[in-house]
C-alpha cells in the first residue's frame, strides 16, 4: 500500500513493532500571525504510523468481509497496553510500500480443552488481526512477519489463540505450523490441541 508520505523513515528495518505510546493524535492547522496564512504542521511519525494502521486496517476488513476494521490506531491507543501492531515494508520496484499488518495481544479467556472442560486462560497469547496485502500475497512475507512476531513475544504457534480466524488464516497456520484441527469454542476465539 502506497501512502502520499515517504514511510522509508518509519521502517529502519523490513518489520517494526508499533506500540500504542509511538501514536499522536493528528495534527491540526495552526494559524500563522504574520500574512495570515493557514499552515499545517507536517504530520508527526505518531500521525503517520496512525494512517498507515488505519489503512491497512481497513484493508484487512474488506479483505475479511468485515463491516468495521479490528484494527485502527484509535483502538490501539486506548487498548489496555498489552496489544501491539507489527507492520512491514518493502520497496517492491523502488519505492517503500507497506504490505502486511499483525495485530497481537493478551486475552483472559475461557476455553473449552479436548475433552470439553471449560478451563480459564489468564493472558493468553492472542492473534488478533493479520493482513498481507493482495499483491504481495504468496510470496513468503506472511510467514516472515509472522514468525518476527513469535520470536519477539516468545510464543509458540500452537499456544496462541486466534481471534475469528479467515479461511485464509487457517490455511496459513496449517501449511506453515501443522494446526490443523482447532479445538471447538463457544466463543470467537479459536485455539488447537498444543494449546492446553
Amino acid at each position: 500500500v502506497d501512502f502520499a508520505f515517504d514511510i522509508q523513515h518509519l521502517f529502519p528495518q523490513e518489520i517494526i513493532r508499533v506500540q500504542p505510546h509511538m501514536l499522536r493524535p493528528k495534527t491540526t492547522p495552526q494559524r500563522q500571525r504574520h500574512h495570515f496564512h493557514q499552515h499545517t504542521q507536517p504530520p508527526t511519525p505518531g500521525c503517520k504510523l496512525s494512517t498507515i494502521i488505519d489503512a491497512m486496517g481497513h484493508l484487512s476488513a474488506v479483505a475479511q468481509d468485515l463491516k468495521t476494521p479490528i484494527t485502527t490506531a484509535e483502538k490501539l491507543l486506548t487498548s489496555t497496553g498489552n496489544q501491539v501492531v507489527y507492520l512491514m515494508a518493502d520497496n517492491k520496484n523502488g519505492r517503500w510500500v507497506v504490505s502486511g499488518l499483525l495485530k497481537v495481544g493478551k486475552k483472559d479467556l475461557f476455553v473449552f480443552d479436548e475433552k470439553a472442560t471449560c478451563r480459564r486462560a489468564d493472558q493468553t497469547p492472542a492473534i488478533l488481526d493479520f493482513y498481507v496485502h493482495e499483491s504481495r500475497q504468496r510470496c513468503g512475507l506472511g510467514k516472515v512477519m509472522f514468525e518476527r512476531m513469535l520470536s519477539d513475544q516468545g510464543w509458540l504457534p500452537q499456544k496462541c489463540s486466534v481471534d475469528r480466524p479467515s479461511p485464509k488464516l487457517l490455511g496459513f497456520l496449517a501449511k506453515h505450523y501443522g494446526l490443523r484441527r482447532c479445538v471447538p469454542q463457544g466463543n470467537n476465539f479459536v485455539v488447537f490441541p498444543g494449546f492446553f
